[in-house]
Order: C-alpha cells, then structure tokens, then sequence
C-alpha cells in the first residue's frame, strides 16, 4: 500500500455510523408523534366539515332530518374519501355518523365519531377520540372512550378548546 493513499480509516467510518444512528434514534419518535398530531388534527376538520355538511343538508336537502354518509356524499356535501371513511380510514382515523330521524315534534340530532385505526404501538395513527354531535362541541377522550348515541356523543370525554 502506498504511504500518500487517501481515504477513511475503519474507525472513522464507525464513528460517522454511530453518530448517524444516535441522531435517528432521536429523530425517528418525534416524527411519529408529529404525523399522530397531525392525524389527530385532520380528525378534528374532519369533525368539523360533516358538522357543517350535515347542516346543510338538514336545511336544503334533508327536510329537517340529518344524514348519513351516503346520503351527504350524494348531495355534494361530502367527497368520497369522507364518504367512506368508516371503512377505510381518512389520515388515520374512521370517521362514524349516526344520524336520528326526528320523531314528532322532536328536533332531529346527530352524532360524529372519529377513532384511531391504531390507538397503541409505533404504528399508532392517534391516541384520542373525537366526537360532535348537533350542538357543534368537539369532544375527546382517550381512545374508545367515546361512543354515539341517539343525542349526540357520550362518553368519558372532554371539551376541545380549539
């Protein structure tokens, strides 16, 4: 071997790797929780567009009553990837409606629920429910802590100040 060869000694290559894995180890989680948070926040306006759909349809196509998914994607209140969210899942969450026909002289209500396809785990797409219901307040609580009812969203959840 020539004495005037260039290049990298063995350890220092090893160096170079090490301080590349130390940099992704710290890297790799704090990119996962910032497409959760992102996740999470696409749910949220995703709660908040079927809000204002199903309003809307309540007042133009409707008749009084609410709708559901199908119905709203009909109308042009929704797009398909809305639409189908409930069985294939929409920047990580299912989005579920139920709609309640108004009984007489009872006002028709309404609840949506968005849940995390994976709630544990590295591939965790969030951590939180979300729901609202007719009277338009976001609700959350740890996953599978929400359910929809005949009134709205129930559960153990709290208000969303956003």
């Amino acid at each position: 071997m020539k004495k005037n060869q260039k290049g990298f000694s063995l350890i220092e290559l090893l160096i170079v790797v090490v301080i590349i894995g130390i940099i992704a180890a710290i890297a790799i989680p704090n990119l996962l929780a910032a497409r959760r948070a992102a996740n999470e926040g696409s749910a949220i306006s995703a709660c908040r567009t079927l809000h204002g759909a199903q309003f809307t349809y309540n007042s133009t196509n409707g008749n009084g009553s609410f709708g559901t998914m199908p119905s709203l994607l009909a109308a042009n209140m929704i797009d398909s990837v809305l639409a189908n969210s409930a069985t294939v899942a929409k920047s990580g969450y299912k989005m579920t409606t139920l709609p309640v026909t108004a009984a007489a002289g009872v006002p028709s209500t309404f609840g949506v629920l968005a849940t995390p396809q994976s709630a544990t785990g590295v591939t965790a797409t969030g951590t939180r429910d979300f729901g609202i219901g007719t009277d338009g307040v976001i609700y959350t609580g740890a996953a599978t802590a929400l359910t929809l009812t005949g009134t709205g969203v129930s559960g153990v959840s709290t208000v969303l100040n956003n």
